[in-house]
């Protein structure tokens, strides 16, 4: 059996038919394809704060892109550039933190990769262009940033990105303060792309959007780990 790999989702309003503007949970096929190709199953997670039993029937979970978190989880006020949605929040700390308790293999994509931040203790700029001066992480709406990336030698993205190290990025905040999370890579600008949990069999969090490029090496890696958790 494929590994089951539980990938968090939205609820927002989406239209199909003769259906408008109707409440739907929902995430780019991007994720689940990708999941796909490297060799497990996708399973889509609603946002739900009840418990997470749900690990129960999971051998990996990705924790998708989206909005911003909540800056009170930091210790923050909202800034002006700030939206949020605070039920998925409230579902992925709890999914995110049993996770970490049982040892699940783990991949947070951009939202992912804060959200995996704030659960260690840390903190996020609330926006980029504010303390970078460029808005190359976003360019513009539903453009991504391409840039090239630098890895810590040793580390396990390093090792999986190999010689490509072109990332695409959407996203207005970053990481400000890993907390007990260990960065492992950089843009150019010094800002971190990658984090990691070397104490823990598979942590990983990057800020760009590797299942845009259906990107084999990280989803095969989350896979891979997942598959030794089945095994």
């Amino acid at each position: 059996m494929r590994p089951i790999i539980g990938i968090t989702s939205y609820v927002l309003p989406a239209s199909w038919g003769v259906w408008v503007d109707l409440p739907t949970a929902l995430v780019p096929h991007d994720y689940a394809e990708a999941v796909r190709l490297a060799g497990g199953r996708a399973v889509l997670l609603p946002p739900d704060d009840l418990d997470a039993d749900v690990l129960d029937r999971l051998d990996g979970l990705v924790l998708a892109g989206g909005p911003d978190v909540l800056p009170s989880h930091y210790g923050q006020a909202p800034g002006p550039h700030t939206v949020t949605h605070a039920e998925r929040d409230a579902g992925e700390l709890l999914l995110l933190r049993a996770a970490l308790d049982r040892d699940l293999p783990l991949l947070g994509v951009c939202r992912g990769m804060q959200l995996l931040t704030v659960a260690a203790g840390g903190s996020l700029h609330q926006h980029l262009p504010d303390l970078l001066g460029h808005e190359k992480h976003r360019p513009a709406p539903g453009v991504y940033g391409s840039q090239s990336a630098g890895f810590a030698p040793g580390s396990r993205i390093a090792a999986l990105m190999g010689d490509d190290t072109t990332i695409n990025c959407f996203h207005h905040q970053g990481v400000a303060d890993p907390g007990s999370l260990t960065v492992t890579g950089w843009a150019s600008d010094g800002l971190p792309e990658a984090v990691e949990d070397p104490e823990r069999r598979f942590v990983l969090g990057v800020q760009w959007h590797p299942e845009v490029a259906r990107d084999r090496r990280l989803f095969g890696a989350l896979v891979a780990a997942a598959s030794e958790e089945n095994s």
